[in-house]
């Protein structure tokens, strides 16, 4: 632990604060506060983040009714507050706040666990192996239960969507297709997001590692390798984002091929011969800027809420 001096800003004298090398946790961090801390980051990354997110899916979408053909972000956004109302870039959300909360807990509590296990908390080397391992372990723990959440987000995201409610939503896609449906796109959810995890762990502790040597708090340095780290995964990982989109969204489609496509092969080769290989980089541009601010928030909400709870044990 550290002591550091810190201006109060009434009257600018100096005052003595404690600074806490938090990288790595105490061994009274419980780990419901760890789980606490994760759920409170992924709330507010998609809570806050989300308008963009559907923007992201609309423009994904292959073949999409005639009021859901967009020809930008900005074109977009106009389009769909002027025809929908501006309250419909929320349509969905309450599906990811229910499967964000337990499913960033999830995320949070193995990614610590396991780069604990692997030694990523030892020192200040740099241990990108152990970023890389705990991202990937993190994120196949944390779909596993947020997969059917984002299905039926992205339903309800689509133009024209019928579904009244998560309710609706549910029993409906349950009853048409089968509880597979819920899970048709895991598979390529892992192939996707287990890289973009593992690149965004490894970038994120390099940059942090980079700007803040000395490890502690500083919700700058947080937030700048947060979006940055989530900028560089998001783009390498958008071709796989595409398919998981096409999957997730097949029910809805008009097209006969696109309702039959069951798995990354079979969806791959449907984006590439209807749009070529563009095609696999549709809704690039909105997936960074969403991915930049949301990583920028979930990394610098979780880093401030295990800061509180340290802080919190040590009173």
């Amino acid at each position: 632990m550290q002591v550091s001096l810190q201006q109060t800003m009434g009257d600018h004298v100096p005052v003595a604060v404690e600074e806490y090398d938090y990288e790595g946790l105490p061994p009274n961090f419980t780990l419901v506060e760890n789980m606490a801390a994760g759920a409170f980051a992924g709330i507010a990354e998609h809570t806050l983040m989300y308008p963009f997110d559907l923007l992201k899916t609309r423009l994904q979408i292959l073949n999409p009714s005639p009021g859901g053909l967009y020809t930008g972000v900005s074109n977009a956004l106009s389009t769909i507050s002027k025809a929908e109302g501006v309250g419909s870039l929320w349509r969905g959300i309450s599906s990811v706040v229910l499967g964000a909360g337990p499913a960033h807990a999830v995320y949070f509590a193995t990614y610590e666990a396991v780069k604990h296990a692997m030694g990523g908390n030892n020192g200040n080397e740099h241990h990108p192996l152990a970023a890389a391992t705990s991202g990937a372990c993190a994120t196949i723990a944390s779909d596993a239960l947020m997969n059917p959440f984002d299905v039926i987000k992205q339903r309800m995201q689509v133009h024209g969507s019928v579904y009244r409610s998560i309710a609706h939503c549910t029993r409906n896609v349950y009853k048409n297709e089968g509880l597979a449906a819920f899970y048709v796109s895991y598979p390529t959810t892992l192939c996707m997001t287990v890289p973009f995890t593992a690149l965004q762990f490894t970038a994120y502790e390099s940059l942090s590692k980079v700007i803040n040597p000395g490890k502690g708090y500083d919700p700058v340095t947080h937030c700048v390798s947060g979006a940055l780290a989530g900028a560089f995964a998001a783009g390498l990982t958008t071709p796989l984002d595409v398919i998981k989109t096409l999957l997730q969204t097949r029910g809805t489609a008009q097209d006969a091929e696109i309702r039959s496509a069951k798995g990354l092969i079979r969806a791959a080769s449907i984006i590439k011969r209807q749009h070529g290989y563009a095609g696999f980089f549709r809704g690039l541009r909105p997936r960074i800027i969403t991915t930049m601010p949301s990583t920028a928030i979930c990394w610098s909400s979780y880093e401030m809420a295990k800061a509180y709870f340290i802080r919190h044990q040590d009173d």
